[in-house]
């Protein structure tokens, strides 16, 4: 059977710590440490429930083979929490409105300022045995908030061809001089119409595309985020686009 953990605190779900909603009935995503009546029992940041649980490493270490310090565990849980249910919720980017969450204070920028001025953007599509596969593109040619981004191809490569099959995709941005990176997963799309294929086109892509902006062999890739992963300042965040 499946171990469930509670999507606030993270410790392991058993049917007798189950939190209970607003009817009474149990809840099947939080503890009752966590949520009662339909309501969570504490009004806390993500950080401050990483705090909160710190004080528990000793019954932590009851579990496992190697003792961890508070500090190990903390930056355990840096990494956990926001995958989380409660915390996803929380760590939420609005593509046109300000940021409200503190943990995620400057992410819109970065991403405008990394899609905008590095010279390669990793992109990763899944192959026809599940596995995943990474190219180095050139940065996108039009972007559209933090959302979505237009790159150039080729129509006949093998990377359309799994995008067509699945569009499951991933693009990395990496700052290697400044120690950032950020991840974004989403959908991409292969676009073959003349609106799509004019409006990314520049003056000296004909060395890449002889037949021009009508060339069969040219195609735009139109990648759509829907949620991400930043890491700055030792410290990995994870957070949803809408």
């Amino acid at each position: 059977m499946e171990q469930r953990f509670c999507q606030s605190c993270g410790m392991p779900l058993t049917d007798d710590v189950l939190g209970t909603n607003a009817d009474g009935t149990k809840n099947e995503d939080y503890c009752m440490y966590c949520y009662k009546g339909g309501q969570f029992l504490q009004d806390c940041t993500m950080e401050e429930m990483i705090e909160h649980c710190a004080q528990f490493v000793n019954a932590v270490n009851e579990g496992l083979p190697q003792p961890i310090t508070k500090e190990e565990y903390i930056g355990q849980m840096k990494m956990y929490f926001p995958h989380l249910k409660r915390w996803r919720k929380e760590l939420t980017i609005t593509d046109s409105a300000p940021v409200e969450s503190p943990a995620l204070t400057g992410v819109k920028e970065l991403i405008a300022t990394m899609a905008d001025t590095l010279p390669v953007t990793y992109i990763s599509s899944v192959d026809e045995e599940g596995f995943p596969c990474t190219k180095t593109m050139l940065s996108p040619r039009v972007r559209e908030g933090i959302k979505t981004f237009y790159f150039t191809t080729n129509t006949f490569s093998i990377r359309v061809a799994q995008y067509k099959a699945n569009p499951k995709a991933s693009i990395y941005f990496c700052d290697a001089k400044g120690f950032k990176s950020m991840m974004l997963r989403g959908t991409m799309e292969v676009l073959t119409d003349a609106a799509s294929k004019e409006m990314i086109w520049r003056d000296g892509d004909e060395q890449y595309y002889p037949g021009g902006v009508t060339d069969p062999n040219y195609c735009v890739l139109k990648f759509t985020a829907s949620d991400g992963r930043f890491y700055s300042d030792f410290y990995p965040r994870s957070f949803v686009i809408e």
